[in-house]
């Protein structure tokens, strides 16, 4: 553990700039979350992170935001300075033109324009450079861009709330309300951290619902939804407001052309996607398709067909559970037969955060890399 001259160690810093980087959240995709600090003599003289895709990236909002010069100070920085033009000129370059004392990296960029690159350049000209501070945390932190960067498909996080006997709706159907009001706020909050949101045909017939995240501040992301043979109307409230919120609807070629009229006439793009052997929507395929759109983060929210299909298939990443303290009794489950008759072949998952909102339980979890495709 590296410390600095009146003790305070690079994790210290490294975690500021964790938390500065997580400001980040729900604007900066596909971009990185990054977080930077600048300090002298133990002094932090400036701070940044990247706000938004498209703008500055961390270091440079924290070059401009140092309250004196940056020449000969420490610079914290969750991942590895970008190396090549994108949508910004190369940040490494930047940190040469200012002659840092030294460079503090979190962890390596997974992008294989930068991977290994930026610090090389830095070593190249002599400056100081420590690598992997916090290295779990900053790449846990960008777990989103890490898969999609690595595999070109989103990072898929699949949530239900459901009674503690696991339904998600009564044997009537009913499902409102299963949790509590805070947990609806962090539902919202949930869908607002995501590039998009995803449900099926049932739900947008049996709920109506909106997918919006109005609850809480941001921007509402993509709505899809999932509907092989176009059952749905055009006039759910999914569909409304195309302007402030954007709608898709994924089919396949079943789809009669006069119902697919039906909601290009309203603006609604209609994506026709290749058919499993079920002949239903190939997931795989809409995630390819998806990630080439730069939708990195995909929010999977129901119902217990696509829930089922997802976890059957393997393609989530992240499963998060709102457990509500109520017994429904026979109902619907949450998920449905995964083809799994014997206890060792069920899908692993790991623990990654429990928490509590009102009278609900929040599981936050994670496959394990093994189940992922």
């Amino acid at each position: 553990m590296a410390e600095t001259k009146n003790g305070r160690s690079d994790e210290y810093y490294m975690r500021r700039a964790l938390r500065l980087a997580r400001r980040g959240e729900g604007r900066v995709s596909p971009n990185p979350m990054v977080g930077a600090v600048i300090v002298r003599a133990d002094r932090i003289i400036a701070e940044g992170y990247h706000r938004c895709c498209g703008e500055n990236h961390a270091e440079i909002n924290a070059i401009e935001n140092a309250t004196e010069t940056v020449a000969g100070a420490a610079f914290y920085i969750t991942l590895e300075p970008c190396s090549h033009f994108g949508r910004t000129s190369p940040c490494v370059d930047a940190l040469l033109a200012c002659r840092p004392g030294r460079v503090v990296v979190g962890t390596t960029d997974p992008n294989p324009l930068v991977s290994g690159k930026g610090i090389q350049i830095l070593a190249q000209n002599g400056i100081e450079t420590r690598i992997g501070v916090l290295d779990e945390a900053c790449r846990r932190l960008n777990e989103v861009f890490f898969k999609y960067i690595r595999t070109g498909f989103p990072f898929v996080t699949v949530k239900f709330a459901q009674t503690l006997d696991g339904r998600i709706a009564t044997a009537t159907g009913h499902s409102r309300w299963i949790s509590s009001p805070p947990s609806l706020r962090f539902a919202h909050r949930l869908r607002n951290s995501h590039d998009a949101i995803l449900v099926g045909a049932d739900t947008v017939l049996m709920d109506d619902p909106e997918l919006t995240c109005r609850l809480v501040r941001g921007r509402n992301p993509l709505r899809i939804v999932i509907d092989s043979q176009l059952r749905t109307s055009p006039e759910a409230r999914i569909f409304m407001e195309q302007k402030d919120t954007r709608t898709i609807v994924a089919t396949t070629r079943r789809a009669a052309g006069e119902r697919r009229r039906l909601f290009e006439e309203k603006g609604i793009e209609v994506l026709e996607i290749g058919e499993d052997r079920a002949g239903r929507v190939d997931l795989r395929m809409l995630l390819a398709v998806l990630g080439k759109r730069e939708i990195s983060s995909l929010l999977v929210e129901g119902g217990a067909a696509v829930i089922t299909a997802f976890l059957r298939e393997k393609r989530a990443d992240r499963l998060v559970v709102i457990l509500a303290p109520k017994i429904a009794g026979e109902g619907l489950n949450a998920v449905g037969d995964l083809g799994i008759r014997q206890m060792e072949d069920a899908l692993r998952l790991s623990f990654r955060r429990i928490t509590r909102r009102g009278d609900d339980l929040i599981l936050d979890t994670r496959f394990n890399p093994d189940e992922i495709v």
